[in-house]
Parts: structure tokens; C-alpha cells; sequence
């Protein structure tokens, strides 16, 4: 699949499974700008690196690293000295301390609150860019969704107010450059907001941990979050800069602390 740079050219990912495309399937209602595949999505990639939630304490107990404070989170995944965590929010009173005055949600557009532990002694590079929303339409249909920069999050709240999820899916159009001059001094707050609460840095040093919001426009369609994924498939050591593994973290399954 191939999307296009946060409003410009064309960008692959990496294989997600052995089973690639075939064709174009009629495509089941969706959101509109994100194209469709068909392939037959496997929710355990590699079991032998997937740590079920209970056993992160004692993965971490062993590990001889720096202790640091516990992460609380609705979903983890944790492998070769990482841990990402991911908390949707689906509560429209969350967004009130961040965005007092104009809240993306009523907007249709997600907040995902994600951590980026690293355990190891090395520093750790994330391509913050690529980072994908994978959302199931139905067994065989899939759409992945580019996170929204702070001011791609201005245009969407400048769009008609949220639908009704129940309802048929109309499909969400890329996000396009707006015009200068077309936003007012609270739209440039909202962008500033977006802006000081989304992840800082892709750089995590050793031993630290890096945490903000992603937003990805879901057009109010916030029942997908019950088969969604992150997806996070480009993460490299500084240090020889050795690729690891992605991470696939299922939204659909809460978690527990991680010490």
C-alpha cells in the first residue's frame, strides 16, 4: 500500500504479510482517501515476539536497566528492549485539559495517547512519519490511516461537524494544504495545542521514555477502533543503526501497567 507523505507524493511501507494484494475487491464502505487491499490479516505476526500483558512485570524484572515508573495503558507491545503503548481517547471530556476551547473529537478526529519506552542502552530512532492507524472493514478488507500533522488536524475541525458512525460510511478525503489566510486566532491556538501535545521527538535515549498524541480523522467512525492496530514499522538503533522488529499494537485489547 502506498500513501502519500502527510500532503505530498506517493510512500511505501514495508510488507505487512506473505500474502500481498491481489487486485482491486469492491470495496465495502470506508473512509474515502486511503486505499483498500485485500489480504488476509494475520493478528498474531510472530507470537515468539508478542509479550502477553501479564508478563511484562516480570520481563522487566529481570531486566538490568534503570527502573522507571510504570506505564498504564489500554493496549502494549514489547520486544528487543522497547515498549510502545497506545491509549485511545474515546472520551470527550479527555480532550478538555489539552483543547479547552476547540476539541477534535467533536470534530470526528482520534487522539492516540502513545509511549515509547526504551529499556535498552542504546538510543532509538522512530520514523514518527509512518506510523499507521490500521482499521478492518471486514476479514479481508483493511485501511491504513497516515496520522494528521497539527495543522492537517486544523483543516479537519474546519470541516462540517462529526457523522453518525451507525450510519452508512462515507469516506474521509486526504488532507490538503489549506490556504494561508483562512484560519483565525482560534484555529492558530488549536494548531499551537495540537502542536505542544503530539510526540516531541522520534529520538528515544536510553533508559527514557517519549510520550504525546497522535491524531488520525476516523470522520467520527469510532466503532472501527474496535479491530484497529498501530502500526509502527520503522524503528532503528543509532548505534550501528540496526532495524528492529515493527510493532503491531491490537487497540482492541486492553493491557495492564508495564514496570
Amino acid at each position: 500500500m502506498k500513501y502519500t507523505k502527510r500532503g505530498s507524493g506517493l510512500q511505501s511501507l514495508p510488507p505487512r504479510n506473505s500474502c500481498n494484494a491481489q487486485g482491486n475487491p469492491a470495496r465495502p464502505p470506508g473512509i474515502e482517501g486511503v486505499e483498500m487491499r485485500k489480504a488476509y490479516y494475520n493478528l498474531l505476526r510472530n507470537p515468539a515476539r508478542r509479550i502477553p500483558c501479564l508478563a511484562a512485570p516480570l520481563f522487566f524484572a529481570f531486566a538490568a536497566t534503570a527502573q522507571q515508573p510504570p506505564l498504564r495503558t489500554a493496549s502494549l507491545e514489547a520486544h528487543e528492549g522497547m515498549t510502545i503503548t497506545a491509549r485511545p481517547w474515546t472520551d470527550a471530556a479527555k480532550y478538555k485539559e489539552k483543547f479547552p476551547k476547540k476539541s477534535p473529537y467533536a470534530a470526528g478526529v482520534l487522539a492516540v495517547e502513545v509511549s515509547f519506552r526504551n529499556d535498552s542502552d542504546d538510543s532509538v530512532r522512530v520514523n514518527l512519519s509512518r506510523i499507521r492507524l490500521t482499521v478492518h472493514l471486514d476479514s479481508e478488507n483493511t485501511q491504513e490511516l497516515p496520522s494528521l500533522s497539527p495543522e492537517e488536524l486544523v483543516q479537519a475541525v474546519l470541516k462540517p461537524g462529526g457523522k453518525d458512525p451507525t450510519a452508512k460510511r462515507n469516506k474521509v478525503p486526504l488532507p490538503v494544504p489549506l490556504p494561508k489566510g483562512n484560519k483565525d486566532k482560534n484555529l492558530d491556538e488549536l494548531q499551537r495545542q495540537a502542536q505542544e501535545a503530539s510526540i516531541p521527538t522520534g529520538v528515544i535515549a536510553p533508559h527514557t521514555t517519549v510520550q504525546g498524541l497522535l491524531y488520525f480523522d476516523l470522520q467520527s467512525q469510532f466503532d472501527l477502533l474496535d479491530t484497529a492496530h498501530l502500526y509502527v514499522p520503522d524503528l532503528v538503533l543509532m548505534r550501528g543503526n540496526h532495524a528492529l522488529t515493527y510493532f503491531d499494537i491490537d487497540l482492541g485489547q486492553p493491557g495492564s501497567a508495564a514496570n
